[in-house]
């Protein structure tokens, strides 16, 4: 039997998300050192990559707005021109998009799923790729949370994202750190 191949989905990591744009998350610049970590890994082992690219097109939308360049990704972690990007416009990644299609036509069974928003798009995307039958890791310390609000109470980023996380690792993933993720797939990579 041959081994199915994992592939990343690096999803979200807009310049809008990061310090100078209409929607930073607190901490992105800890996280994106993490997920050019593990982009560089499947890029090394020549792995399926693929950047999903959230571009809003309901009116009144606030950020990664088509046409400015905060939906763009950012320099650290920009697509390669052989790299496919998926463009979605609601949280889930599979819906009206070629990936599901994409992640067969590549043999992969296992997806490594990293970016923003812990609560929102990773959720999304981690939940519909288990109904699909992909297994799913998740690398909790490349993917990041902002803080949220509801009935006059804030709860935030760290603990949404520690929630969501606990959720995902109850059913639907492996939820592990970077290092870990490493030492898994490449024990020689942590020796150096």
């Amino acid at each position: 039997m041959v081994a199915r191949l994992p592939a990343l989905l690096l999803i979200g990591m807009q310049n809008d998300h990061f310090p100078g744009g209409l929607a930073p998350l607190e901490g992105i610049e800890a996280v994106a050192p993490k997920a050019a970590a593990l982009l560089a890994q499947f890029r090394e082992n020549d792995w399926p990559r693929f950047h999903v690219q959230h571009v809003s097109i309901r009116p009144g939308a606030n950020h990664c707005v088509a046409g400015c360049c905060g939906v763009e990704f950012h320099d650290s972690l920009a697509p390669l021109p052989d790299e496919p990007v998926i463009v979605k416009h609601v949280a889930n990644c599979f819906r009206d998009t070629t990936l599901h299609d994409d992640l067969w036509e590549r043999d992969v069974g296992e997806l490594v799923v990293a970016g923003a928003c812990t609560h929102l798009c990773v959720d999304a995307a981690v939940r519909h790729a288990v109904d699909f039958g992909f297994a799913c890791n998740v690398i909790e310390d490349a993917c990041i949370a902002r803080s949220v609000s509801h009935g006059g109470r804030t709860v935030s980023a760290t603990d949404v994202h520690a929630a969501h996380l606990a959720t995902l690792a109850g059913s639907y993933a492996r939820v592990l750190s970077l290092e870990a993720w490493l030492a898994r797939r490449h024990p020689e990579a942590l020796a150096a």
